[in-house]
């Protein structure tokens, strides 16, 4: 069972953390996206309740929240599920993700300092760590964290948040994708970015930044047409 207010902070006189029904949204955010819960698969409310050992009061806003962005879809009989993702819908997202990850790395990169970097390569480095060692929900953690945290230096809210949302979609996918090939064998420019970023070359880093969302997102697609192709 996950405790959720172990994992995000509670509040606290000396340092005030979230509210509750904001650590909950995150729990079940999280589980949606590094793939704990798969595409298709139902759960009642009650289950999400007591898997993050929360009340139902915030489990069912946390459940409003992510339905309204299409993270989430009603079941009927008080269950709800991960949206199945199809090959055009992934295709809508490599249109998204292919302008905004990059201009959003060209923004982080004019910005970034060098302590920014170092903490990219910190991200990084646990990202290979987690490669090496088959930990495949390290890896999406670490993976989801890098990008965010470009996001972050972008200092561009609205785009970094239409960027942060489409994880939510392809997110479960990416977790089938990735349980299927295996660690070893899964895209990853970062090392070009972090180059780039350090010389300060922001064409470069876009660049990276491009051919790594398109790879990644290309895998999802062709698995998810081989799927529907043996169905």
């Amino acid at each position: 069972m996950t405790n959720a207010a172990q994992k995000f902070g509670t509040r606290t006189a000396d340092a005030p953390g979230p509210p509750a029904h904001e650590v909950i949204y995150r729990a079940l955010r999280d589980l949606i996206l590094f793939g704990d819960l798969a595409p298709g698969q139902a759960v009642t409310i009650n289950g999400l309740a007591e898997r993050l050992n929360a009340g139902m009061t915030p489990v069912r806003e946390a459940i409003r929240r992510l339905t309204s962005n299409g993270a989430l879809e009603f079941q009927g009989n008080r269950r709800v599920s991960v949206p199945r993702l199809t090959a055009e819908h992934v295709g809508e997202l490599i249109i998204a993700r292919q302008w905004l990850d990059p201009h959003l790395a060209v923004r982080a990169t004019d910005r970034a300092t060098p302590a920014d970097v170092a903490r990219l390569e910190s991200l990084d480095t646990k990202l290979d760590a987690a490669i090496a060692g088959g930990d495949l929900r390290v890896y999406l953690e670490q993976n989801y964290r890098f990008h965010a945290e470009i996001y972050r230096l972008a200092a561009s809210p609205i785009l970094a948040d239409l960027a942060d949302g489409l994880w939510l979609r392809f997110g479960p996918s990416l977790r089938v994708v990735c349980g299927r090939m295996g660690t070893l064998n899964l895209p990853d420019k970062h090392k070009a970015a972090l180059r780039a970023m350090r010389d300060r070359d922001a064409e470069a880093a876009a660049q990276a930044i491009r051919e790594d969302v398109i790879q990644g997102m290309e895998q999802v697609r062709q698995s998810l047409e081989q799927d529907a192709g043996s169905s």
